[in-house]
């Protein structure tokens, strides 16, 4: 048997699996992984080649955010591997699959000076679901059957709950290269394991419990955190909000777009007094999802202290985020809300036998009470039984009169607040991480418009934003994919774009004030006489080589007329790849958030 035959059956399992997308990045030691998807059939004109591995794991994060599978990754040994440490944490914390190939030396040659040769064993420690070492030795049938298992085990568990990551390392010994004419075979019988996930659901008692609880419980509050759109979901939570007329909370990277939520919790947070915000405290917290954007969410619920805090999540650790948790509750937020709606039999069955327009009329009477609410005091809220959905129509009311005040000097956070409103329908919108992801989910996104959002918000790092962006675009060539980002975040990334697969769907709206700005608005580094040198650290690049290099339209502007002239030209479908640049100063960006904030403060007190 050839002593490479264990290693090509990687590729026919993964295959076999359904996986389709495989990023490659060169090396030798590699060769025969690489060789495996190369000649296989099933890859034939699907795999792509990224040289830089930090580059090439956050494309392949961008690819398997969109599409929800397994992505793999294959990477020569030594130091390859370390730097696809980013992603690989990324994708843990954002529950991404991810299969992670790496070659290495075989165990006997570790430590032993030799060439391109760290101690790859659980490269990513923690940050891995799982790790697995590949046999060095698969000549004996034990072996070979050990080998395929580890495949198969692997892939199954980059998806088990909750998906993330998982790494194989592959010790391999010379020769790497078949010999001239020698053909790569791929064994039909290889071993198949299939790991069918059975849907959890509530049994009838936890129901009658639920319910009694939450009719007991006072004032209720669902919170949303950072998860895929699911249709499901947003059905059941509609439904769900809607006969229990309960207020929804969610930052824009809830994907929650077509439920009735409150989204302007960042400006009204940040506004309203103590005494204000006493009448917005749950007794009951639901949450669900991954992790909030809105710090000044996560600071009120920490010092609301409800009584009950029940977390929605079918498998894994479950995080104290707002130190209230009380339950678990182990089943998919959907199954949850389904079922809890449903067990409500009275007001449901009504609900059903007045047809789907009856959901409508709650949210229309509910907008009514807001419009009462707005019409008796149309800057700030009076009464002092606010409501969190009165807050967020209050806010709504503000900043629009705060964005339409004329005689604002040219400023980012009013650019971001154009270049939001002028997104193409269907948009996927990835927003990196500093400014751009905090501006964004202020401002909120443009109705209507089936937007949907991503954001590596698993560690919040700047490092790969762009490159996710890229595989996103590359994963889904249909649909508009656009970036908002900063500077820093674009350039410390700028090997996104070293690779020869086009993706004319991608535009990257560029925030460019020459450093690291958010330093400038945020509290502690703005007061420190260091600010200019050590925390925004000024560099003087701009995005118009970079785009020559790549063969990227390039558009850049320093005024409103000109953003406003450029907006259209740069989202039109048939215009390809391209990058917006959008110059502005630091310093003038600073003064205008500020003044945002004293407004914010004004218009609540």
């Amino acid at each position: 048997m050839n002593p490479l035959q264990a290693v090509f059956n990687i590729a026919e399992i993964c295959a076999r699996h359904g996986i389709t997308d495989v990023i490659l990045s060169p090396g030798s030691r590699s060769a025969p992984l690489t060789l495996a998807f190369a000649r296989h059939p099933a890859y034939q004109g699907l795999l792509r080649v990224v040289p830089d591995e930090r580059a090439a794991a956050f494309i392949g994060l961008g690819i398997a955010q969109a599409t929800r599978r397994p992505v793999v990754l294959v990477c020569t040994s030594g130091t390859a591997g370390l730097n696809y440490a980013p992603a690989v944490a990324e994708a843990f914390f954002q529950q991404i699959p991810l299969l992670i190939l790496t070659a290495d030396r075989p165990p006997e040659w570790i430590d032993q000076l030799d060439g391109q040769t760290i101690r790859q064993r659980n490269l990513y420690g923690a940050h891995a679901k799982g790790t697995f070492d590949f046999p060095a030795d698969t000549s004996h049938a034990d072996a070979k059957w050990h080998a395929e298992r580890i495949i198969n085990e692997a892939i199954n568990l980059t998806l088990a709950g909750p998906a993330g990551p998982v790494h194989v390392n592959v010790p391999l010994r010379e020769p790497f290269y078949p010999k001239a004419g020698e053909e790569v075979a791929y064994e039909a019988s290889v071993k198949i394991i299939r790991d069918e996930h059975a849907t959890t659901t509530l049994p009838p008692g936890e129901i009658l419990d639920l319910r009694r609880r939450l009719r007991d419980a006072g004032q209720v509050l669902v919170v949303a955190g950072q998860q895929a759109g699911q249709a499901s979901l947003t059905a059941a939570l509609y439904e769900f909000a809607a006969v229990r007329q309960l207020p929804v909370v969610a930052d824009s990277i809830a994907n929650l777009q077509d439920v009735p939520a409150v989204r302007r919790q960042d400006i009204f947070l940040a506004g309203l007094s103590k005494e204000q915000k006493e009448s917005l405290k749950p007794d009951l917290l639901i949450t669900f999802g991954q992790s909030l954007i809105s710090k000044a969410l996560k600071l009120f619920l920490r010092e609301a202290s409800p009584a009950q805090h029940w977390h929605l999540q079918a498998s894994g650790e479950a995080a104290d985020t707002f130190r209230s948790l009380t339950r678990v509750i182990r089943v998919a937020p959907t199954v949850f809300f389904q079922q809890l709606t449903a067990s409500e039999t009275k007001d449901y069955n009504r609900a059903e036998s007045l047809g789907p327009g009856y959901f409508l009329s709650l949210r229309e009477a509910q907008k009514v009470t807001e419009d009462t609410a707005l019409a008796e005091s149309p800057d700030a809220p009076a009464a002092p039984s606010l409501t969190w959905q009165q807050a967020d129509s209050l806010a709504a009311n503000f900043l629009a009169r705060f964005f339409a005040a004329e005689g604002q000097p040219f400023n980012e956070f009013s650019a971001m607040q154009r270049a939001l409103a002028s997104l193409p329908e269907g948009t996927a919108l990835h927003l990196a991480n500093s400014m751009a992801v905090r501006y964004a989910n202020i401002i909120g996104l443009p109705e209507g418009k089936q937007v949907a959002v991503f954001a590596n918000r698993g560690t919040s790092g700047i490092d790969g934003c762009t490159s996710t962006a890229v595989g996103a675009a590359l994963a889904q060539p249909e649909r508009p994919v656009v970036l908002l980002t900063g500077d820093v975040a674009f350039f410390y990334d700028r090997n996104a774009f070293w690779h020869n697969y086009p993706a004319p769907n991608l535009r990257v709206v560029l925030f460019n004030n020459h450093g690291g700005g958010i330093f400038r608005l945020i509290d502690g580094p703005r007061q420190q006489p260091e600010l200019d040198e050590f925390f925004e650290t000024h560099q003087a690049l701009t995005a118009e080589n970079l785009c020559r290099d790549f063969k990227l339209r390039y558009l850049p502007v320093s005024s409103f007329a000109e953003l406003e002239a450029a907006l259209p030209v740069f989202f039109a479908a048939e215009s390809g790849a391209a990058v917006l640049e959008i110059f502005t100063d630091s310093k003038t960006n600073a003064a205008f958030f500020e003044e945002y904030r004293t407004a914010v403060k004004q218009a609540f007190s």
